[in-house]
Parts: structure tokens; C-alpha cells; sequence
């Protein structure tokens, strides 16, 4: 993919972010369940195909995006009720293990 492309994917990316976060019914909503006691994880996946007009290709490119900007591993948590949600899933986790062990 050239470097253009990446450029306007990644500004993709970045707007479908800020018109989340900015969208009033979502905050209201996030604001409701914090209301109750909880924290809010939002976790959107978007895939994206183009085809190039002039006929080079007729296949198109997949691209996934999670519309994070690429940089270090987010540090990883897991505290007693993720644990117990875990068990409940029959996953188990060993929490002393680096998680970046497992992606590999």
C-alpha cells in the first residue's frame, strides 16, 4: 500500500474516532452506565475495501483497522473480577505470564 493511501486510511481512522467520541447519544449512554458504577471499554473494528478506478487491479484490499495509531503494547491488567469473569468463560489466564508471550 503506498504511503498516500496509508495517509488518507489513517485520517479515516481519525475521524471516525472524533465522530464517535463526539456523538452525543453514545456519551449519554456511557455516561448512564458510569452513572451505575461500572468503567466503559469501547472497542470498534472497521474494514475498509477499495479498488484503484484506472483497472490495475480488480481485486480489492482489506484493510482492519481499529483506528489506533500504531506505537507501544497497552500495558495489560487483569484484576480479581476480570479474573472471575474470565473463569466464568472457562478461560483461564495465568496472570504472572507476559501477555505478549501469548501473541507471538
Amino acid at each position: 500500500m503506498n504511503q498516500r493511501l496509508k495517509q488518507l486510511m489513517k485520517e479515516l481512522g481519525e475521524a471516525i474516532n472524533e465522530s464517535l467520541s463526539e456523538a452525543e447519544p453514545i456519551a449519554e449512554v456511557i455516561g448512564r452506565i458510569k452513572g451505575e458504577g461500572y468503567d466503559v471499554f469501547l472497542v470498534l473494528e472497521a474494514t475498509v475495501g477499495f479498488n484503484r478506478h484506472e483497472g490495475e487491479s480488480t481485486k480489492p484490499e482489506i484493510v482492519r483497522s481499529t483506528g489506533k495509531a500504531a506505537g507501544p503494547s497497552p500495558e495489560f491488567k487483569v484484576n480479581a473480577q476480570d479474573m472471575r469473569f474470565l473463569k466464568s468463560l472457562r478461560i483461564s489466564v495465568d496472570p504472572a505470564k507476559d501477555v505478549s508471550d501469548r501473541a507471538a
